[in-house]
């Protein structure tokens, strides 16, 4: 009974929000370095600046549509969070340290195309960048922990943007297919462990991955969506080529969802939406091929794919082998949604629960909706699983005495691993591990907030980039080393 012997406990990160040294080492320019900071709670998106086809230049949100033609750069007067972020590229050692302390036997975190190749389409990767990474793996095996390496994490490089509009090129995919290749070899031995494209589900703007017009020119957003499969079916098939030890997955954001009411039309509601937010995305990387659900949407839509010969058959041969997920709330979907009020998690949105609260940034705060979605993955495909994102985003407040006392972080952490431990001994789940979101303070992608924090170790920064970055142990780091260091038995808060 309980968690699996061996099994896999630690946290997770993005280069994007972490690493910081946005041009150190020989990096390149990546979107995600264009994207200025927000303010989630008064709902004030974080910002691109460009310039349009006939020289004049505009500014739109991250989530708003980039138009065809225009060039996002970074602008030297604007404070960029992503920049710095809380500088795991000078303090690698350190945290590293501090993650072995808690009790890692696993991290997740991505490689930054742009630190390997700074334009996305270089000739010849970049010797430094290949080291930096090297080198924080060796230091994470050193402590006993497995590197779990996401290839592309939201960091699409700015050349491959505004040049070639991003994942709507096959030129993109392509650079991309070099770029796997250069890491599977170079990091034989020392990385096993792999997922192909973060939350591949809310992948879709220019923000994520680089596609100008992604909401009026459909035949762009289903060609940028082809061709992400096709990338990603192209990073399984290399990295078993390279090394067969290689163990390489999906990650979808993967909230849990309900229908509003037991009307059969909500429950049809809830149904649709599953298909086109989640299932579809699972479907083609676990089962090789478009699900007829979403053929027809496309026929509806005039949509024609531009596919090369064998792309149907790569998708079968690039199958995964095991289903990650992001999990941090629940909604609801009605067939007609008027005067229901809305929510929002993780960049997805849907309706309010009135059994369920919600965090300070609006999210729905939902245990259960954990186990419910082990059970419907784990029925629907029988792969093993990981939940490689879960977290509590919340404003944490500095003692006199420095301590910060985070017992609403630890309390949602317990409530879920509670959870995920029904759907191992109670559901018969192949669950293999756990790395929650934020683990150490980040930059949020959805805001680019400071205050914003998930993490179990503190980080002296704030949302202007004041502080000094020194790193301290919340409440929740020493409930959390209990949880890791016992195998998940010891729960007790």
């Amino acid at each position: 009974m309980g968690f699996p012997k061996g099994f896999l406990w630690g946290g997770a990160t993005a280069a994007n929000q972490y690493e910081g040294g946005y041009l150190s080492g020989g990096k390149g320019l990546a979107v995600a370095d264009t994207i200025t900071g927000g303010d989630g709670i008064h709902g004030i998106q974080r910002k691109i600046f460009l310039e349009l086809p006939d020289g004049t230049k505009t500014v739109v949100g991250n989530r708003e549509e980039v138009p065809a033609g225009a060039k996002a750069y970074v602008d030297p007067d604007v404070y960029y969070p992503s920049h710095v972020a809380t500088d795991f590229y000078h303090h690698w050692k350190e945290d590293i340290e501090l993650f072995a302390e808690m009790g890692f036997n696993v991290y997740r975190l991505s490689i930054n195309w742009t630190r390997i190749y700074p334009n996305g389409d270089d000739e010849e990767p970049n010797e430094e960048g290949l080291q930096f990474y090297e080198d924080v793996f060796k230091e994470c095996h050193k402590y006993g922990i497995e590197p779990l390496v996401t290839i592309y994490h939201f960091d699409c490089p700015l050349h491959l943007a505004n040049e070639y509009d991003g994942w709507v090129s096959r030129h993109t995919v392509d650079a991309f297919e070099k770029y796997c290749r250069t890491i599977f070899t170079r990091y034989k031995g020392l990385v096993k462990y792999w997922l192909t494209i973060n939350e591949i589900n809310i992948n879709a703007n220019f923000m994520m991955n680089g596609v100008h017009e992604h909401i009026s020119n459909k035949q762009n957003a289903e060609q940028a969506r082809w061709h992400l499969f096709v990338g990603s079916a192209k990073a399984v098939k290399i990295g078993h080529e390279v090394d067969p030890e290689n163990y390489i997955g999906l990650m979808i954001a993967h909230g849990a969802s309900y229908p509003y009411s037991c009307n059969p039309e909500d429950v049809m509601a809830e149904i649709e939406n599953s298909h086109r937010r989640k299932w579809f995305y699972g479907d083609v990387q676990c089962r090789g091929y478009y699900p007829e659900y979403k053929l027809k949407e496309m026929e509806r839509d005039g949509i024609v794919l531009k596919k090369e010969p064998g792309d149907d058959e790569l998708l079968k041969e690039g199958v995964v082998d095991f289903y990650s997920f992001s999990y941090y709330s629940s909604s609801t979907f009605a067939a007609h949604p008027e005067n229901i009020p809305g929510v929002e998690g993780n960049q997805e949105r849907g309706l309010t629960n009135p059994y369920l609260s919600a965090s300070e940034w609006g999210w729905i705060v939902d245990p259960v909706g954990l186990r419910i979605n082990l059970n419907q993955i784990y029925d629907r495909y029988h792969l093993p699983m990981m939940v490689v994102e879960n977290g509590l985003g919340a404003l944490d407040t500095v003692e006199p005495d420095g301590s910060i006392n985070d017992d609403y972080r630890i309390k949602y952490i317990h409530d879920h691993i509670v959870e995920m431990k029904k759907a191992v001994e109670i559901d018969g789940v192949d669950l293999f591990g756990y790395t929650p979101w934020g683990h150490i303070d980040i930059v949020s992608a959805g805001t680019g907030e400071m205050r914003k924090r998930y993490g179990f170790i503190y980080v002296d920064k704030d949302d202007d980039g004041n502080g000094d970055l020194h790193r301290s142990r919340k409440k929740s780091f020493y409930y959390i080393q209990k949880v890791y260091k016992s195998n998940g038995e010891d729960l007790d808060m």
